[in-house]
């Protein structure tokens, strides 16, 4: 059984909260799940204390049995020290598109004349 630690959304519409739960990753997003070990509320402002609520103690000891955190949870756990960043590195997505290179071109045949 492949487990993950995600986010099941909770709330109405556009006032999301969000329980942070160990499910099977083959479970509905906000389907059964196995425990809950905390919440997170993306409308209270990032520094208030009760913005991301996480039982450490459940997390580490599901870290250990071998679940996974979804891409937000995995930030959530960095943050907190029981896991290491990941590093993201698309040198790609920097490059500017199509027409962004033919207008820079633009720019600078005019400043050449």
């Amino acid at each position: 059984m492949a487990l993950r630690i995600r986010l099941a959304r909770g709330g109405t519409k556009k006032r999301p909260h969000y329980n942070i739960v160990i499910a099977d990753s083959r479970s509905p997003r906000d389907g059964r799940f196995i425990q809950k070990i905390g919440f997170y509320n993306p409308l209270l402002p990032s520094d208030h204390a009760d913005r991301i609520k996480l039982d450490l103690e459940t997390a580490k000891t599901w870290l250990a049995k071998g679940a996974v955190g979804s891409d937000r949870v995995h930030k959530m756990l960095a943050k907190a020290g029981l896991v290491k960043a990941r590093v993201h590195n698309n040198p790609q997505k920097a490059q500017p598109k199509k027409k962004a290179q033919e207008r820079a071109a633009a720019a600078a045949k005019a400043a050449e004349a």
